[in-house]
C-alpha cells in the first residue's frame, strides 16, 4: 500500500460517498457473480483530478501498473477514456481480446458517481467473461483523497482463481490502485 495511504471500511467516515448498491446494473451487484473486489485507499495529499487523469488516460497505465498490456482502440479514440469508447487490453494472464466500454461518468448534486467500465470476453465458456468494474474518487474532507475500487465478475475465468487462496484478484488490484496512488502523488 502507498505511504500514508490507510484503509477504510466503507461508509465508516462522515463526508465519504458510499457506492449504492442501486448503481449497478441488475446482473452485476456485489456478491452476485463469481467473483467480487473490492479495494481501497484514503491518502493525505492526493486529489480526485490527479487520480482522474491516471486513471482515464491509457497511455498512463503502463507506467503505473505491470499486469496491463497490449492497449488498443479498434473504433479509433483514445488515449483518454470517454463514454461509450471502446479498447482491447490484456490483463491477469488474459490476452488483448477483450472490450472495454466506459460508461457514467461525471457526478450529479455535487455528489461523486462512480466512473464505471464494462468488459466483455467472447469466447466458449472457458473463455467468456462479463465484467463491471466501477472505480469512485472523490476528496473527502481534510486534503485527502479517496480512491474506492470494485468489480464483480461473471466467467468461468473468474470462477476459477476466486477459489484460489489467496485469491489473486485482490491483490493484483490493489498493486494497481497502489501504483495508481504513487503516478498521481508525484
Amino acid at each position: 500500500m502507498a505511504a500514508g495511504a490507510r484503509r477504510s471500511p466503507r461508509g465508516a467516515e462522515r463526508g465519504l460517498t458510499a457506492v449504492s448498491l442501486r448503481a449497478w446494473p441488475e446482473r452485476f451487484p456485489p456478491g452476485t457473480g463469481d467473483d467480487f473486489v473490492s479495494n481501497e485507499v484514503i491518502v493525505q495529499g492526493l486529489t480526485a483530478a490527479r487520480v482522474r487523469h491516471f486513471l482515464t488516460d491509457t497511455s498512463e497505465w503502463e507506467g503505473y501498473y505491470d499486469n496491463v498490456a497490449g492497449i488498443s482502440f479498434p473504433r479509433g479514440g483514445g488515449p483518454r477514456r470517454e463514454a461509450d469508447l471502446v479498447l482491447r487490453f490484456g490483463t491477469f494472464g488474459f490476452p488483448a481480446p477483450r472490450r472495454a466500454r466506459r460508461r457514467v461518468p461525471g457526478s450529479r448534486r455535487r455528489r461523486p458517481r462512480p466512473a464505471v467500465w464494462t468488459v466483455q470476453q467472447d469466447g466458449g465458456p472457458e473463455e467468456r467473461l462479463h465484467v463491471l468494474h466501477a472505480w469512485l474518487v472523490e476528496d473527502p474532507p481534510a486534503g485527502r483523497g479517496r480512491v474506492l475500487t470494485q468489480e464483480t465478475q461473471h466467467g468461468r475465468p473468474a470462477a476459477a482463481p476466486a477459489q484460489e487462496r489467496p485469491d489473486p484478484k485482490p491483490s493484483g488490484h490493489q498493486a494497481r490502485l497502489d501504483g495508481l496512488v504513487s503516478a498521481a502523488a508525484k
